[in-house]
């Protein structure tokens, strides 16, 4: 009887812990995820995506905060291609090619925790377009097939992902129509989105759930 007693005792202290460093990893996520609405230039995005790995170090284990601070590395990287507003068509490269490789990085080490995940491949379809974005020209036969792939990915991976539409969509709005961009198919893509976020659930109040502000903005730009 005794033990059986001590065999309760140490599993009831055990799950104990592991609650108490489960209750203090997801506390520490929502305080940095609190911010990521806040975070309108670069350097704060950086910032952030470092307070990300800096948990994600102290985890070990969890996918999640590699993959934030993937997704904020990526983000500061089209903010920082897009200072002026504008999108220069020469080489931005100088700016984009150190994020986007820290990003993989990061990404990286996501994937080798969590295998098959749809939203590491929308972060990888982000980064292939940053890559791409640093200089068009001379790398849309590389990284835009790169990027497609990803998004195909994700898509299989899980159909009911929003943000693979949002992507696509953006992708659409943003291409010249000669090269096949089209306003009209950006807007049912936004709206297939729209649709899709109406019943996404998320695993967790940490998991992804990003990307349906972004898709209002632009069809309320659309309209």
């Amino acid at each position: 009887m005794k033990k059986i007693s001590f065999a309760f005792v140490a599993v009831f202290f055990a799950s104990t812990i592991f609650a108490q460093m489960s209750d203090k990893f997801t506390s520490a996520m929502q305080s940095k995820l609190a911010l990521m609405d806040s975070a309108k230039d670069a350097n704060s995005l950086k910032d952030l995506s470092a307070a990300f790995e800096r948990i994600a170090d102290a985890e070990k284990t969890q996918w999640l905060p590699y993959y934030y601070a993937a997704l904020c590395n990526v983000n500061a990287g089209n903010i920082a291609m897009t200072g002026s507003g504008t999108v220069s068509m020469g080489n931005n490269s100088d700016k984009t090619d150190p994020l986007a490789d820290k990003s993989e990085e990061l990404l990286n080490k996501a994937e080798a925790l969590s295998k098959d995940n749809s939203e590491i491949f929308i972060v990888k379809k982000m980064i292939a377009t940053l890559r791409l974005m640093g200089d068009p020209m001379n790398r849309y036969m590389t990284y835009g097939p790169e990027g497609a792939q990803a998004l195909e990915t994700a898509k299989k991976l899980n159909p009911d992902n929003p943000r693979a539409f949002v992507l696509e969509g953006l992708d659409k709005f943003y291409t010249p129509e000669q090269f096949g961009g089209s306003k009209e198919e950006a807007k049912k893509l936004f709206e297939q989105a729209l649709q899709k976020y109406a019943s996404f659930k998320p695993e967790s109040n940490i998991h992804p759930n990003w990307g349906k502000n972004l898709v209002d903005d632009m069809l309320a730009q659309m309209k």
